[in-house]
């Protein structure tokens, strides 16, 4: 910002001072001007100079720095002057050569202050005698372009429902044969896993809310014997189980296909029986299996481990030889309709992911609020009610109603970190940026955007330096207006360009980026659009400092009026 330099007029401080009283500061420079909010303070450093041989030798002068906007005005801290002889305490001003003048200011920021005056008062004596000195004002307006940054901007996360239309349910059964035979024992047939899937596609074809999926044969054969032997066995091992169920789909009257495949040597499903086993030194077989990948060679050193080999023929190959039946059942939900009215009229008689997911269905957020409310009371240990529930809090605008279900979820789960983000949104939203700090500190991992909402925080905060590195290159509202603050004008050009769902704030950062590189007509089109999308930038922009030079302009004032 350009310094302003306010000159007092000599002629009028001499009818004021005689030859020596308590006198203004002369040359006064306000930095910044116009003045700025940085975080939540307006901070102004204020220089002059008192005139030589015009500051009194008694003379006591405070001076008070106020900031005097629309229904109110913001109190600095005073700084007092003496002369030579003053007996009072306060910074010497010698008479002979005069002095400096310099004081901070510091305000603390409300909205008002957009539209004001920096002023500063005088108290003043001359020895005895009181000494009357006009309030002096020295620059006009905060721009506080700084606040457009807003927690709402960054979009908090939803947790989301595990619901699945269709859940996929595998059964299995095995049917065994003795050594290089492929023929069906009854025992086998007659056996519980057998006949309980024979039964189990019966009833997925004929249940309403089930479905086959797929039906598949697999054929067996264990490692030992044989590679043309073992094709053989595993080949027909496959058909005639194959054959078998598809009388038992007939006679049940099912019409299914069926997926057939053959394993020739089962290694995978020999190293898998033999992790299980408990035969001695089968680790010593298992280093066999990771150092031969040829299935002779494997064999072949299997064998030589005489100690070890019995007990594989006896416990691990029987298991290999045989036939699979793998059944693939579709268990199929309920509609999205059936859903809806459940979770209106009976939420009670949906499971939580089911109630969870209605609440994506409802178009508004009076709908979502009341399906989110009943999953907080009907699964009360489930964070993630409590947090949607938050979430659609905050959209209407009720932070603290957001902030009290973000701290039930964490109280389910601590460290949960989509909780902790939204917490931190939240918290942000209320002013409360040590807390939002602390949160966001918590969020690694969230699944929301945790780059937005730290450059965020740091814009409120008023590091400008470190939201810039935490934005990196989010391209929304908030990351554009951290951008302006840093005078990065190109850059954000380019990011609002890239808003994904431009609003009025868009519109409205785009018109101060106008505003600043002096394109008159981007500060029209963008202003307009703003206040299309939104009337109440009208009455923002007639008072943002930030187009003080085009207010006088017809365009201008087309557009706000």
């Amino acid at each position: 910002m350009k310094k302003s330099i306010l000159l007092v007029s000599v002629f009028a401080m001499a009818m004021l001072i005689g030859c020596g009283t308590a006198v203004q500061p002369e040359q006064v420079t306000v930095n910044p001007s116009p003045l700025v909010v940085v975080g939540d303070k307006v901070d102004a450093t204020i220089t002059g100079t008192f005139p030589v041989k015009k500051f009194s030798k008694k003379a006591v002068l405070t001076v008070t720095p106020v900031l005097v906007y629309e229904g109110g005005e913001a109190v600095g801290t005073p700084v007092t002057y003496v002369g030579e002889k003053a007996k009072e305490n306060g910074t010497s001003v010698s008479y002979k050569e005069g002095g400096k003048f310099s004081m901070k200011a510091s305000f603390a920021y409300v909205p008002a202050m957009a539209s004001s005056s920096l002023v500063l008062r005088f108290t003043a004596t001359n020895g005895k005698k009181v000494v009357e000195i006009p309030e002096m004002k020295i620059a006009d307006g905060v721009i506080a372009t700084a606040k457009l940054a807003q927690a709402e901007d960054v979009k908090p996360q939803v947790t989301a429902d595990k619901f699945q239309r269709i859940i996929q349910e595998v059964q299995e059964a095995d049917i065994r044969f003795l050594i290089q035979q492929s023929t069906l024992r009854k025992s086998e047939l007659k056996s519980e896993d057998v006949e309980n899937l024979t039964a189990a596609i019966k009833a997925a074809d004929t249940t309403e809310n089930k479905a086959i999926n797929k039906i598949e044969v697999l054929g067996y054969a264990s490692p030992d014997g044989g590679q043309d032997l073992n094709e053989k066995l595993a080949d027909a091992r496959q058909t005639k189980t194959q054959e078998y169920l598809q009388k038992q789909l007939k006679k049940a009257e099912v019409d299914a296909s069926i997926i057939s495949d053959v394993t020739a040597e089962d290694w995978e499903g020999f190293q898998k029986v033999l992790e299980a086993s408990n035969i001695q030194d089968k680790e010593l077989v298992l280093r066999v299996l990771s150092m031969y990948t040829d299935p002779e060679e494997r064999e072949a050193q299997i064998k030589n481990l005489s100690t070890v080999f019995k007990a594989i023929a006896d416990d691990v190959l029987p298991a290999l030889r045989r036939s699979r039946l793998v059944l693939t059942t579709d268990l199929i939900g309920k509609s999205d309709d059936e859903i809806s009215a459940l979770a209106k009229n009976d939420p009670a008689a949906l499971n939580v992911e089911e109630l969870l997911y209605a609440a994506t269905l409802c178009n508004n957020n009076s709908d979502k609020l009341a399906i989110y409310k009943k999953v907080t009371e009907i699964y009360p240990n489930d964070y993630r009610g409590f947090n949607n529930l938050g979430i659609t809090y905050f959209t209407q605008g009720k932070v603290s109603e957001a902030r009290q279900c973000y701290a039930k979820a964490l109280k389910l789960d601590s460290k949960n970190a989509d909780v902790n983000y939204n917490a931190g949104i939240a918290a942000m939203a209320d002013g409360d940026l040590a807390k939002a700090e602390e949160f966001l500190g918590k969020a690694a991992g969230t699944s929301g955007n945790l780059k937005a909402a730290m450059g965020t925080l740091y814009t409120m905060k008023g590091d400008y330096a470190a939201a810039k590195n935490a934005y990196g290159n989010t391209a929304s509202n908030n990351a554009a207006v951290q951008q302006i603050l840093n005078e990065d004008y190109a850059a954000a050009r380019q990011t609002l360009a890239k808003v994904e769902n431009p609003n009025a704030t868009t519109a409205y950062l785009a018109a101060v980026v106008g505003a600043r590189t002096n394109d008159r007509e981007a500060v029209y089109t963008n202003l307009a659009l703003a206040v299309k999308r939104d009337a109440n930038m009208k009455a923002k922009a007639q008072k943002d400092i930030e187009f003080a030079k085009y207010a006088a302009d017809e365009k201008f004032q087309a557009i706000v009026k």
